[in-house]
Parts: structure tokens; sequence; C-alpha cells
């Protein structure tokens, strides 16, 4: 069995109040402490099968021009994911399964590109406008009973398992492959960088706190009693943890490398990209209205966080 990273952003980053601030608050951290971002998703080749763990960011969606005042930015092009994917040498005829984290468009947005595909996402996510339309959804119940210290799981094949995770968004889950004696956690939003595990903190992301809280918990237990590779898809370090086979050890963190940021001008088109789920506020098509001019209070119409988690494209 194999396990591959989908690279397809770079250079992007974090800033400590977004990454921590969940229960603390964002006024409690240090907005010029800004850790390493990118944007990857994961491949299990099973030699029998090829299995997706996420689809990336839709084809076109614009890179973000973030300033100092951004909390967050998902960093520069590689290439589409769709480009990525294939340049691991793969065709999307050959995916029989997509395991879908949650139904963020950062983790979402090519899941028809793969037309022989069954796409395995907790029932509780079905509903989402990301997914409507498509008609090879399998929806997962998790009735394969606990996982180690995870009470709802679902095997997926030989030492792979799919298991509930809520808090993030209310159908959050995780994928736990089994490869050599050691488990391989890839996940979408636990945590966004590997630093928050370590300090055991929630970013300022999620649709129940009181299960996000659960959830990092479990993830933190799991990580003590077992060799966990920690594979998250917002910080180079989830694909440096792959291909070092890297074992998380909570005791003893990994140093801290800071990302290296320059703000460069940069030509802004008036739309504005969400940073979280990828949803793009085009003036155009309502009414006119700048993002500038949007009140205050106005939320993303898809993950339904506020205009500071946006960036101009």
């Amino acid at each position: 069995m194999q396990i591959k990273a989908v690279k397809f952003r770079k250079d992007g980053f974090y800033s400590q109040p977004f990454v921590f601030g969940g229960e603390e608050g964002m006024d409690k951290f240090d907005k010029n402490i800004r850790y390493r971002g990118s944007l990857q998703n994961y491949l299990i080749d099973t030699g029998s099968e090829v299995i997706l763990v996420d689809t990336g960011l839709p084809a076109g969606t614009p890179e973000e021009v973030p300033d100092e005042n951004s909390t967050l930015y998902t960093g520069k092009d590689i290439s589409s994911y769709m480009e990525a994917f294939a340049a691991l040498g793969y065709k999307p005829q050959q995916v029989t399964k997509i395991l879908l984290t949650h139904k963020h468009g950062d983790h979402s947005g090519e899941l028809r590109s793969f037309p022989n595909a069954k796409i395995y996402v907790s029932r509780d996510e079905i509903g989402a406008e990301e997914l409507q339309g498509l008609d090879n959804i399998v929806p997962v119940d998790f009735t394969d009973g606990a996982y180690h210290n995870f009470p709802e799981s679902q095997k997926i094949a030989d030492g792979i398992y799919f298991i509930k995770a809520k808090g993030h968004t209310n159908g959050n889950s995780i994928i736990i492959v089994e490869n050599d004696g050691l488990f391989y956690m890839l996940h979408g939003d636990i945590t966004y960088v590997d630093e928050a595990l370590y300090e055991n903190k929630l970013s300022v992301v999620f649709d129940d706190k009181d299960a996000a809280r659960q959830t990092l918990d479990r993830v933190r237990e799991f990580v003590r009693n077992n060799p966990t590779v920690y594979c998250g898809t917002h910080t180079p370090q989830g694909y440096e943890n792959l291909e070092a086979k890297r074992v998380m050890d909570l005791d003893n963190p990994v140093p801290t490398v800071l990302a290296q940021v320059e703000f460069t001008e940069k030509q802004a088109t008036g739309k504005y990209v969400c940073s979280i789920c990828g949803y793009i506020y085009d003036p155009d098509e309502n009414g006119g209205i700048a993002f500038e001019d949007l009140p205050d209070d106005w939320k993303c119409p898809r993950c339904r966080q506020g205009k500071d988690k946006f960036n101009p494209a």
C-alpha cells in the first residue's frame, strides 16, 4: 500500500489567532505569528484500488491577494488539483472510491471529475450544497462500532477506516490507514497546523465547538497510544510527516518553522475568496455590491464564516 500527497498550493500561512483562538478568543494570540500553509489532499494506492481522500479546489478558483491583516492565506497555485493528481501517474477512471472528510470546497472541489468513483461521506454531510446533483454518493452511517478510542467507524477496505469526527463541520470525518505498523491519520481540518495539535488548541472554524473539542481530545489520545503519522491538508507538515514517516510525539514537538511572508502588490479583480470553503464573492452576481460594502455581520453563504476569512482574488 502506498499513500501519496496531491499537492496543489504552496507558500500560504495561517495566523496564530486563527489556528489557536477557537476557545480562548483570537485576541489572546499574536497576529504576527504566521505558520506555514499549503494545500494538499491524499491518494491511497492499495495495489488493487486507487482511493482518494478529498478532491481539492475546483478548477479556476482564483488565487488570493493577502495583506498584513489577513488571518489566513491558502497559498500560490502549484497547479490545479487535477493536474497535481495526473502528475502522480494516475487517470481519473482508475479511482474507485473517494473518502470525503467534509463538504468545504477545498476538499470537495473536483468530485465530479471521477466518473467511476463512489463518494463516501458522512450521512450528516450529504445535504450540503457542494454535494448536490451527485448520484454516486454512499452515505456513511459508521455501523462498524468503535475503532480504538473513537466510538463510531466504518471499515472501507482492509486497513482503511472512516472515523466520525464531528466538530469542524457537523459531518466531519477522518481516515486512518494502517500500514507497516503505523497509523496514517489523513484529516481535513482537525487542526490547520501541527502546532495546534501539540498545543491542544482549536481553530476558530467549527460548526460545533463542543464536538470539535471532543474530537481533538480523541485525536490526541489516539496519537499518544498509537504510532501515528499525522497528515493534514493545510500545512506542508502534512506531507513532510508522510514522506518522513514521522510519528507524532506530543511531548517532543517538531521545531516550528514560521512562514516567510512577503506582501506584494497585485491587481485585485473585485472578487473575494473565502479561505475556508473556497466560495467566490463576485459583485457582478450580487447586484453590483462591492465586498467592502457588505454589512460587517455578513456571512459566507456556504460555510457561515465572517468577512475576515475572505481575501481579495
